[in-house]
Order: structure tokens, then C-alpha cells, then sequence
């Protein structure tokens, strides 16, 4: 047989073969790949026995996430709690949470590097500290170098991660935990502050605020089941935000010092008897302080906008704000609505907050406000 006639023999097989295949019922057909799915993006919850046993603060968290539409998300870490938090429903239980363990010792230990190259996280969510501060024997300082310490190493790992901190639930372990986590929790928004970039911003979540340590946990340390939903309620939003590629302010509302503030009641403007402002400072350090503007609407119909004029004395100068767009001329800072707080129905209230230095006295501003 010629070698053209061979040549015409195989393309007739071939031809028969695919007309077979083409023929033959059920025959899977292979499409184009699709385009793969935009990886999950990866929480890690990090902290110490709060995050670790039973920690159900991540499940509550991450049901609420759920349920609010994050479903390509990932928590991960080198720990599980073998879904033990039983709320009727299934929830990842993936976590970074070490009893016993406290931020000096793990940056110290440099226990944190593996964690993070075995996890690979987009997010940390940290709830740690209160380790820390049993027995009254170490600097706030210590802690908060051990703080910028984990901070530096997460960025290493992922200089775009994002960090979510908490200023910690109340602690009531020792004699000295009380106050000395009031005064962490104050320099936790000023700490946060001098390091948050644009590509890693640092996300500060009040945990303290509202948290009753006789009623929301067993034994003055650990959260109990109401202590667990405050938690996730307060991490929600934060978390919620920087999912959605928004960040929240790097300094929410912190706790308060010692005693609860008394705001200090705006005169309106004349003619307007539509809006009341309040202001407190929610905590003071050397040379600055956080200062908390309340809005409130009460006319009878729903708002669409809202300005706040803070008349700021003695050398006060804003450095950074949330919850508002600001602007300071002279003594006057002028606070506009974001897109997503403007709209105040009757009797509805907003806040916005910020950063200020100060040069030693820090009067109480006149402030006032405005809706439209």
C-alpha cells in the first residue's frame, strides 16, 4: 500500500472515530475552562483564651457576615474549636486564639511569623492584651511595642493586610486589671493612628464600651453568651466594612477614662431648633485627645443631610476623623455627612469622632449643627 493511501486510510479511521464519539448518547462534552472564582478572603481571629475556648464571639461573627452577604470568606488559623458553639448553625471554625497566651509573649517568642506563613490571612482580627495585664508588673509601653512588633510582622507576611485591633474587654482578674485596661484601651487609638497606611490600614474596634464584666461574663474575664454577641455586634460592622473595600475609621469611639462624660449640650443655631448637638471627650493623653460629636435630628421628617460646626480654642488642631468628612479653618472645624449616615429619621441620632492635638488646656468647644 502506497504511503498516500495509508495517509488516507488514517484520516478516514479518524474521521469515523470522532463521527462515533459525536454519536454516542452521554458522551461527556468538555467545554473552555471557566474562569476561576475569586478566592475566599482569609480572617484570621487572633487573640488569647477569649478568641481560643469557647471564643463563640467567631461564630456569632461569622453567621452575621453570612447573613449579610460575605459569603466568600475564610477564617482561618492553626486551631479549631470543633464547631462547639451550638447557635443551630454551622460556621467555620478556624482561629489563631492561645490560652494563656499575652502580645509580649508572642511577639517576644516570634510565634506569630509561622502562624501567618501557614495561614496566609488578608485580615487579622485581634482581641489581645488582657494576658498582659495580670499583676499590674508591665508597661503599657511593653505591651504597645509588642503591638507594633505583631503589626510589623503581619505586614511582612502581607504588606496589604488589613488589621482589625481591639481596645479589650472589660478585666476584672486582678486588682490592678480594671484601670490599667482603661488606660491601654486610651492609647490604643493614638497607637493605631500613628501607624495605619493607606495599603494596611489599622482598624480600632471598641470592645469595652457598653461591656459589663458582672453581667456579660462568668468570672470578670471571659465572655459569657451576652458578653459573645456584643463582641460579634462590635465587630461587624468594622469587619463588614473593610470586606466591602471600604475602611472604617482607624479610631472609633474608645472607652471612657473613668467616669462616664457628661456631653456637653450645643445651643442651636438661631431659627434652628431642628438639630441638637453634643460633644465629649472620650479619652486625653499628653498633648492630644479624642473628642465624640453626637447628632441628633429632631425635626419631624427624615434628613438627607447633616453639617456640624466644633469651635476648637487653645491651639487644637484635628488630625484625623471618622464617620465625617472634616475640615478645620482657624479654630472652626466644619464636619460634613459620609454617604452613608446622612440620612437620620426623626429623633435619629449619628456620631462622628476625631483626633486633636492639644497644648496643654483642651477647653470645651462650642458646637452646632445643622440638617436639611
Amino acid at each position: 500500500m502506497s504511503r498516500k493511501t495509508l495517509r488516507y486510510a488514517a484520516l478516514a479511521a479518524i474521521t469515523t472515530i470522532l463521527a462515533l464519539t459525536m454519536a454516542l448518547p452521554g458522551t461527556p462534552v468538555r467545554s473552555a475552562p471557566h474562569q476561576s472564582a475569586a478566592a475566599p478572603i482569609r480572617i484570621m481571629p487572633l487573640g488569647d483564651s477569649i478568641t481560643a475556648g469557647p471564643g463563640c464571639w467567631r461564630a456569632l461573627l461569622w453567621n452575621q457576615l453570612q447573613t449579610a452577604g460575605y459569603s466568600n470568606i475564610d477564617f482561618v488559623g492553626s486551631a479549631s474549636d470543633g464547631g462547639s458553639c451550638n447557635y443551630g448553625f454551622s460556621y467555620d471554625a478556624d482561629h489563631e486564639g492561645h490560652g494563656g497566651f499575652s502580645a509580649v509573649g508572642i511577639a517576644g517568642n516570634n510565634q506569630l511569623p509561622p502562624w501567618l506563613s501557614a495561614a496566609r490571612p488578608d485580615v487579622v482580627v485581634m482581641h489581645l492584651g488582657t494576658n498582659d495585664l495580670w499583676g499590674g508588673w508591665q508597661s503599657m509601653d511593653t505591651i504597645l511595642a509588642a503591638f507594633t512588633k505583631l503589626v510589623g510582622q503581619m505586614r511582612a507576611n502581607n504588606p496589604s493586610m488589613k488589621i482589625v485591633v481591639s481596645q479589650i474587654i472589660p478585666h476584672h482578674g486582678c486588682a490592678t486589671c480594671p484601670a490599667d485596661t482603661i488606660t491601654l484601651n486610651n492609647r490604643i487609638p493614638g497607637w493605631a493612628a500613628g501607624l495605619t497606611t493607606a495599603q494596611s490600614p489599622i482598624v480600632v474596634v471598641d470592645q469595652w464600651t457598653g461591656f459589663d464584666a458582672a453581667t456579660d461574663t462568668g468570672d470578670g474575664v471571659h465572655p459569657n453568651d451576652s458578653g459573645f454577641r456584643k463582641m460579634a455586634n462590635r465587630f461587624h460592622p468594622a469587619l463588614a466594612r473593610v470586606l466591602g473595600g471600604t475602611s472604617p475609621p482607624t479610631s472609633p469611639p474608645g472607652p471612657t477614662p473613668s467616669a462616664t462624660p457628661t456631653p456637653s449640650p450645643s445651643t442651636p443655631p438661631p431659627g434652628n431648633g431642628r438639630c441638637t448637638a453634643t460633644y465629649q471627650v472620650v479619652s486625653q493623653w499628653s498633648g492630644g485627645f479624642q473628642g465624640e460629636v453626637s447628632i441628633r435630628n429632631g425635626s419631624t421628617a427624615t434628613t438627607s443631610t447633616w453639617t456640624a460646626t466644633v469651635n476648637l480654642g487653645s491651639g487644637q488642631q484635628v488630625s484625623q476623623a471618622w464617620n465625617a468628612t472634616v475640615t478645620q479653618a482657624g479654630t472652626t472645624v466644619t464636619a460634613r455627612n459620609v454617604s452613608w449616615n446622612g440620612g437620620l429619621t426623626p429623633g435619629g441620632t449619628t456620631s462622628f469622632g476625631f483626633l486633636a492635638s492639644s497644648t496643654g488646656s483642651n477647653p470645651t468647644p462650642v458646637v452646632n449643627c445643622a440638617v436639611s
